[in-house]
């Protein structure tokens, strides 16, 4: 991933991790649920100028690193991930709506980090290749 992007009035380097869970915390976030997401979350990133350079689906949680644009906010980022992410896996894979009986696919937070200072991209690269490791959890 290349450090600085230019866009039409701006150059910029915005990289952010961004974590959530799905609601409940359920361990929904498998198998083929898990690389429907991944594909969605590419086509989501495509759409909007989004750069993936890192991503993890869990069981029970989501580790996105990624680059955005400066005209959208950290929190914009999130809503649009989560919302699109949400109605396209509900339309793929409906039986999600018998485990999450709520309605929706997300719950309500999210952690989000930029990157800088101490806080490099090689340690969130690391962070979330090690999610595999059950010794490092983060708990939203």
């Amino acid at each position: 991933m290349s450090s600085v992007k230019r866009a039409k009035h701006a150059v910029y380097d915005l990289k952010y991790h961004f974590v959530w869970v799905p609601k409940y915390r359920k361990l929904v976030l498998q198998g083929p649920v898990a690389e429907s997401l991944k594909e969605i979350f590419q086509g989501i990133a495509e759409r909007y100028g989004f750069e993936i350079d890192t991503m993890e689906v869990m069981p029970d949680h989501v580790h996105l690193f990624l680059l955005a644009p400066p005209k959208y906010s950290p929190s914009q980022v999130v809503q649009i991930i989560k919302s699109i992410s949400a109605r396209k896996l509900f339309y793929s894979h409906p039986t999600l709506r018998e485990e999450l009986w709520g309605g929706g696919l997300w719950g309500a937070g999210c952690f989000v980090r930029s990157v800088g200072g101490e806080v490099t991209s090689e340690v969130i690269r690391r962070y979330i290749k090690l999610q595999h490791n059950d010794q490092l959890r983060l708990d939203l």
